[in-house]
């Protein structure tokens, strides 16, 4: 079979030699072949062997599985329609739902998550200085990164993503909390639920060394990531415009604060 045989040719053929009830496995094998085959520039025999190996293959396919239910959950579930089903059934409940079947997919995810151990890395830090430094380095960045997320998940109202808000405005009868914001917010809020897309890029490649099943996970939630992206340049004005008048204000606050000094240091030099 040479290099530049086509999917479509080699499905001809294995339609052609094979007999009847073994054309669709011969059909399959010849596109894996294929697909594999259309790799090997970029893959060494190692990793060649590799995507060959049933037992690489299995958890591969088993965290695949994981990975698409958990997307397919979080997707589906925040649709308009199973939004207006599960608001029915659970009324003011219905964010704390969500958030709880989100819960329960990544407990699943993390639970039955199988690590490929005897796969090849894309990356493996195995060599001084860098052993030492880049898992450090790695640590500091995931800290970092982490901060980053629990600060933003705060400032972008902790209490009404978890769905708590929403029940405590329904006991005190002061409705929606999505109410007393400005449409603009409620339209950056239908489209920005989850404002942490650099950071959890960050988390997910750096790392001091990729296994098949991590640089799988990170493929995955990096597509993912990217195509639920749906930021409009509306909603970066609406951003800018809120940037600039949190710089006014803090620059007013210490325009104020340096006046204040000013006026009260040689008074309070005296007394001292």
């Amino acid at each position: 079979m040479s290099c530049s045989t086509s999917p479509s040719s080699l499905i001809r053929n294995a339609e052609s030699c094979s007999p009847t009830g073994l054309g669709d496995a011969k059909l399959e094998k010849a596109y894996l072949d294929e697909c594999i085959l259309s790799l090997k520039p970029w893959l060494g025999p190692q990793w060649e062997a590799a995507l060959r190996d049933p037992k690489i293959l299995h958890p591969l396919t088993v965290d695949v599985g994981l990975i698409v239910f958990f997307i397919l959950q979080h997707s589906l579930m925040a649709t308009d329609r199973v939004k207006r089903w599960t608001s029915s059934c659970f009324g003011v409940l219905q964010r704390s739902f969500y958030v709880f079947c989100t819960a329960l997919a990544l407990q699943l995810l993390m639970r039955y998550w199988e690590p490929v151990r005897d796969g090849p890395m894309l990356w493996k830090v195995s060599t001084e200085p860098w052993i030492t430094w880049v898992p450090l380095i790695c640590f500091i960045l995931h800290f970092i990164a982490w901060l980053v997320i629990f600060s933003i998940i705060l400032i972008f109202d902790y209490a009404e993503l978890m769905g708590v808000k929403q029940v405590y405005y329904h006991c005190l009868g002061m409705g929606d909390p999505l109410a007393v914001k400005s449409s603009r917010a409620v339209r950056l809020y239908s489209h920005l639920r989850h404002p942490v897309y650099l950071e959890f890029l960050l988390i997910l490649w750096a790392v001091p060394c990729l296994s098949l099943d991590r640089l799988l996970l990170a493929l995955l939630f990096t597509a993912y990531i990217t195509c639920t992206h749906s930021l409009d340049q509306q909603d970066y004005l609406y951003l800018r415009a809120q940037l600039d008048k949190k710089f006014q204000v803090f620059s007013r606050e210490e325009a104020a604060y340096g006046d204040l000094l000013v006026q009260n240091g040689p008074a309070a030099h005296k007394e001292s």
